[in-house]
């Protein structure tokens, strides 16, 4: 493949996260729109037609890992393990 060939392929690239990236801000403005008419309603779930949608609060636990190695240091970097990958970029 030549040069040209791979910079039409970055370009071609760009094009689709461009459309992308504004299919998500789309996607997430009309989950907005349904989160707002859920408010208004008053209710965490709402059943239209076959679709049934639900906005509902859930509680998790999650592990702080910020606090643990704060408190923690040498027990926390026992528990470290390294890990090998690839990272793909592409800068103008």
């Amino acid at each position: 493949m030549t040069d040209t060939m791979i910079m039409k392929q970055i370009e071609e690239l760009n094009e689709w996260e461009s459309i992308l990236e504004e299919a998500k801000i789309q996607a997430n403005a009309i989950k907005e729109i349904i989160k707002a008419e859920m408010a208004e309603r008053e209710t965490e779930e709402l059943i239209c037609g076959q679709w049934i949608v639900r906005n509902t609060s859930v509680l998790t636990s999650k592990f702080d890992t910020r606090r643990f190695k704060s408190e923690y240091e040498e027990v926390y970097k026992a528990y470290l393990k390294q890990v090998s990958s690839t990272r793909f970029s592409i800068t103008c």
